[in-house]
């Protein structure tokens, strides 16, 4: 079979370089045309090797990967798996333009070889990322009150949500829960739509596919910089207005009625469609609720997870949205559940936040 996709190698020490050769090379539709020591020497292999990806790691001499990203993205822009220790700052690295991250196994440990899948997956689904000029953009005080009118675009979807609405919302009662599925760029994409939302909001729940390290690194750094109180999922705990539970890493994460109340649920489970948090779990779970008003937004990402269960909550009356191919970094689950029929709306990753507040008539006080 010939090698297709190219990849190219970046970390300062010999040893793991020899080590990522040999993982990535056991696949056949992956060839390491070249190995660098730091980003110089990445530099002039790639206009000489033109590889498809880039594994990098942060900490390196001379000048670390961050700093590098930045410089790629804006002159040479490639799809990038950051591979590192430094696990706070790997959301930096997605933030200048990094499709993903994987976390590098303690010296000695072996634990390459247990991580070689997940990398092996993360490099295919990186040829296929869109990537270029990183954006940064700041994190506004919330708007809830947006005016659409200056936008065609954004004016349409305002029309057809109030449309949506009118058709699915019981007794016009406002949306009660809001559950998210992401994964390839959904990080960038999650953070983008929190840093816009402020208020009485419903409760929100996001699964997004990331390992366990990360997710609570996640959430951390989200409730640090958006306007609502963010956590990861524990197990039992009570869903309160104004608050966001994110999935913990290989933690299923569903709702449950007991009462009055809604609860979650945080289990470790064996992995479905592939992934262990999955979307559909939570969708399908979501859909489960009676006389709920739900709305669930499908975001950029690989594969199929979260289609199955878009399709469900749309059929048991949700007002349900998928990303739109040109604002994904990868148009897969939301374009397989457009495909089943499981999408009321397609809007831009820029007007998600927007048509949430429209949906929940949020007031505009904000915690933050």
């Amino acid at each position: 079979m010939k090698k297709s996709i190219k990849v190219l190698v970046i970390d300062d020490s010999l040893v793991f370089r020899e080590s990522l050769r040999r993982v990535l090379d056991q696949d056949p539709a992956l060839e390491v045309v070249g190995v660098a020591a730091d980003v110089f020497q990445a530099n002039d292999l790639i206009e000489s090797l033109q590889p498809d990806v880039l594994t990098l790691d942060i900490e390196m001499p001379r000048m670390d990967g961050i700093d590098f990203l930045r410089r790629l993205m804006a002159q040479c822009p490639l799809p990038v798996i950051v591979v590192s220790s430094v696990s706070q700052r790997a959301f930096d690295a997605i933030r200048e333009g990094a499709v993903d991250f994987i976390s590098k196994p303690a010296a000695g440990t072996g634990g390459l070889a247990s991580l070689a899948r997940e990398l092996i997956l993360k490099v295919k689904i990186a040829s296929t990322a869109k990537v270029g000029p990183a954006t940064r953009p700041a994190l506004p005080r919330p708007s809830p009150s947006v005016d659409p009118q200056g936008d065609p675009v954004a004016a349409k979807l305002r029309l057809r949500l109030q449309e949506l609405m009118q058709e699915k919302m019981k007794a016009e009662r406002p949306v009660e829960l809001i559950v998210i599925g992401a994964s390839t760029g959904g990080t960038e994409a999650i953070s983008k739509i929190l840093s816009q939302l402020a208020g009485d909001l419903p409760p929100i729940l996001i699964v997004q596919h990331m390992m366990p390290l990360f997710t609570k690194l996640f959430a951390e750094r989200l409730n640090k910089s958006c306007h609502l109180e963010v956590c990861e999922a524990v197990d039992g705990q009570v869903l309160r207005r104004g608050g966001v539970v994110l999935a913990a890493g290989e933690h299923h994460l569903s709702i449950v009625r007991k009462g009055r109340d809604l609860v979650v649920s945080s289990q470790k489970g064996e992995r479905v469609n592939g992934h262990c948090p999955a979307v559909d779990v939570l969708f399908e779970s979501a859909s489960r609720l009676q006389d709920l008003s739900i709305l669930a937004v499908l975001l950029t990402g690989m594969g199929y997870d979260g289609a199955k269960g878009l399709l469900a909550l749309k059929k048991q009356g949700a007002i349900t949205i998928g990303q739109d191919e040109d604002s994904c970094i990868v148009y897969g689950m939301p374009k397989v559940a457009y495909d089943l029929g499981g999408v009321d709306l397609q809007a831009p990753l820029d007007q998600i936040a927007p048509l949430l507040l429209a949906c929940s008539k949020s007031s505009t006080t904000g915690r933050k």
